[in-house]
């Protein structure tokens, strides 16, 4: 299992970038959850960027969609096949915008 890491980076306009990367389930999630927390810094757009998630599973998923509920937010991709499949398979990837490109992504 890769051991799952969240940095966390501020940029212009408000936006916050939080890039996963490693393998995300029930026990490792909480991470993406704290980091995106933006009552200290309050983000305009919150990107999260996914594109080194090697696992992510239904909780990970779960999580994204909560977030996305709360607050403005899109994914930095391209996603991994792995959570592409998961939200495909679960009619999910139609709630994210998708940001394939730096300038896009913030």
């Amino acid at each position: 299992m890769q051991a799952p890491q969240v940095t966390v980076r501020a940029e212009a306009d408000g936006v916050r970038v939080v890039v996963c990367s490693g393998e995300f389930d029930l026990d490792t999630t909480g991470l993406l959850v704290d980091a995106c927390d933006i009552r200290p810094v309050p983000a305009g757009l919150l990107v999260v960027d996914v594109r080194q998630v090697a696992f992510g599973d239904s909780s990970f998923l779960n999580a994204l969609i909560r977030l996305r509920n709360t607050r403005p937010l899109a994914l930095r991709g391209p996603l991994p096949n792995q959570l592409h499949r998961m939200m495909e398979m679960t009619g999910a990837l139609p709630l994210f915008e998708i940001r394939d490109t730096t300038e896009q992504a913030g």
